[in-house]
């Protein structure tokens, strides 16, 4: 049993087989392809998701190799030509991939990130390129929903306990950060991903000695300026609070100066205990002591508690962020767009019965179109290298209703993808996470509509078509009817 994982490894057996059947034919071998990577629809009915996960992808990628023992096991398989195999211990990545920045505002159907590569070179990297975008696209998405719920109050990720595994919690906290939140319980993700981390006391503190003062008194001399105590162990407003005002009296006291002091509660109705607690610190005399809030939160329970009066500061939220409880699973996935034949490139359409089903083919460039006040009013793909000129009225065609006529002039285009490998080497430099947070702020403070960031039925945005990739789509269906 080997101890360490090999990215490389992580991927369906399909992968192997056809990979390995391409490099046998002589008509495939060295045949060009380009790969999309999209998904279908946004979670929890939102209207948009979050891109998070490009920095591993591209990671993975570059380094991407298989050692001895990788194509020793892969042998044992009996299901691979040893000239595939001779292949797998020499491999290296070399093709180009475009993709969206990370931490860009995204939508249904468009190509968020694009591999163009030799075909078994394309077919190899599947599985991690979708795990990677999935997984943290989905939990990016969550945790923004929950950060608009929080309406400014601090979100941290108390997640890790419940995560899937290891890398659940690690990578699930990076992607929360993209999202919005501000620090995670889980000192691996800060360790690796420079997050500012936090934690307050457990429940087995208070219980672990003869009384819950005591317990206070104690933590509070071990953490006199970061001295947030867990109030719910035993009885809230009875015991709690007035506990947690007796420790605070006694620190003001003695003249320690806490920079961050106040109170958890994990249970119970945290709507009415918080306005209780908040009545009951301020008539002490502690109006700047912080209520945090946990206990299976997510943005329908925040927005209820807030709605409810409930006095909040912030919010420590576990399983439903970290997990993405109530939609699980975000979709993305790989399609063939096209091939290149010559110097040409012929595109390639998967049909469906299933119309959402039924992909986008060929080269395209995405571009996102802005009106006069910077506000993002559509998306709109075109054929790769086609001019879009929208100093004039320009057509954009709506592919679900493309007997509308909607014509937009004076706007600006901004193409959404860029190179981020070539020839199998990395052309960006890594951001910082903070840099990538910032991306998702700036877009939904000042280009998504308010109406697409609503909880319940949200505005649907515009991904529409020129008029030249929607012929070019139509023509493909007809051909392959």
């Amino acid at each position: 049993m080997r101890e360490t994982n090999n990215p490389a490894m992580m991927m369906d057996l399909y992968e192997l087989t056809m990979a390995n059947g391409y490099f046998l034919d002589p008509e495939c071998q060295g045949t060009k392809v380009a790969f999309d990577v999209f998904y279908r629809r946004n979670p929890d009915e939102g209207g948009f998701a979050i891109f998070a996960g490009l920095e591993q992808i591209v990671d993975y990628l570059v380094n991407m190799n298989f050692s001895a023992e990788d194509v020793e096991y892969l042998r044992s398989l009996g299901q691979f030509d040893e000239r595939f195999l001779h292949y797998l211990e020499n491999f290296r990545f070399h093709g180009d991939v475009y993709a969206f920045p990370e931490g860009s505002i995204i939508y249904p159907n468009e190509p968020i990130i694009t591999v163009v590569a030799d075909i078994t070179e394309a077919q190899l990297v599947e599985t991690e390129i979708l795990a990677q975008f999935n997984h943290q696209s989905l939990i990016a998405t969550k945790a923004q929903r929950i950060v608009r719920a929080a309406d400014g109050r601090a979100v941290s990720d108390f997640g890790a306990r419940r995560a899937h595994n290891n890398d659940a919690a690690v990578y699930g906290a990076r992607a929360c950060i993209i999202g919005g939140v501000k620090g995670t319980a889980t000192v691996l993700a800060g360790q690796r991903f420079d997050i500012p981390v936090s934690g307050t006391m457990a429940h087995s503190w208070v219980m672990l000695f003869e009384d819950e003062l005591t317990a206070f008194r104690r933590f509070a001399g071990c953490y006199p300026h970061n001295c947030i105590l867990l109030v719910d162990t035993y009885d809230v407003l009875n015991s709690g609070v007035p506990h947690a005002i007796q420790v605070f009296r006694e620190m003001q006291q003695q003249g320690i100066r806490s920079r961050s002091y106040g109170i958890r509660i994990d249970s119970g109705d945290l709507a009415y205990l918080t306005k209780k607690a908040r009545i009951m610190l301020d008539e002490a005399g502690f109006t700047d002591a912080k209520i945090i809030i946990s206990n299976s939160l997510d943005e329908y329970t925040i927005q209820s508690i807030l709605a409810q009066g409930g006095q909040v500061d912030a919010f420590g939220v576990g399983e439903r962020m970290i997990t993405a409880r109530s939609e699980p699973v975000f979709g993305g996935v790989y399609k063939l767009c096209a091939v290149q034949r010559g110097e040409h490139w012929e595109p390639r359409i998967k049909i469906s019965d299933t119309v959402e089903k039924t992909t986008n083919p060929g080269l395209k460039d995405v571009y996102r179109i802005y009106n006069d006040q910077g506000t993002a009013v559509a998306d709109l793909i075109t054929i790769a290298g086609e001019e879009l000129d929208l100093e004039k009225p320009y057509r954009f065609i709506d592919p679900i209703r493309p007997w509308k006529q909607l014509y937009l002039e004076n706007c600006t285009a901004k193409k959404m993808q860029f190179p981020a490998v070539k020839n199998g080497e990395r052309c960006y430099a890594p951001e910082k996470l903070s840099d990538i947070a910032a991306r998702v702020r700036q877009q939904l403070s000042r280009e998504v509509w308010v109406e697409e960031q609503r909880f319940q039925n949200p505005h649907a945005h515009y991904l529409d078509m020129s008029p030249s990739y929607y012929e070019m789509k139509m023509e493909l269906l007809a051909k392959n009817q």
